[in-house]
């Protein structure tokens, strides 16, 4: 596989921009994890989507569980999944096995603030669009 190539901006072709996606560094998948907000969110902090973490709490929108609310479990940013406590199969020994969900399939109802540049980030961007 080719290297990764950071200045390469957009195309129309879906062939590429999946190969974006799936050749792109750790630290710049991270950013491909994000969901938008509901909308009180959104009209508190004066943005329509944000980088999903730990502990934010989420409604599934799209496929078998929609309408579930949970937790976010954990992150896989190399597969770009996340895992929400509501979204569960039982194993045969009785324990849950948790199925991953993509970013755009659910719509964050609560934040963690508990990082302070979050949060400060969050502050910062509702101060600036006054």
């Amino acid at each position: 596989m080719k290297k990764f190539v950071s200045s390469w901006k957009s195309s129309s072709s879906p062939r590429k921009k999946r190969k974006y996606q799936a050749q792109a560094p750790l630290h710049i998948k991270r950013l491909f994890l994000s969901a938008h907000l509901v909308k009180a969110l959104r009209e508190k902090y004066k943005i329509r989507s944000v980088v999903l973490r730990k502990g934010d709490t989420v409604k599934v929108m799209r496929g078998e569980f929609s309408g579930k609310s949970g937790k976010i479990e954990s992150v896989n940013t190399r597969r770009s999944k996340i895992f929400v406590d509501a979204a569960f199969k039982l194993k045969r020994d009785g324990s849950k096995s948790f199925l991953p969900l993509h970013p755009s399939n659910v719509v964050i109802t609560e934040l963690v603030l508990d990082d302070k540049w979050r949060k400060r980030s969050l502050e910062g961007n509702k101060e600036g669009t006054k």
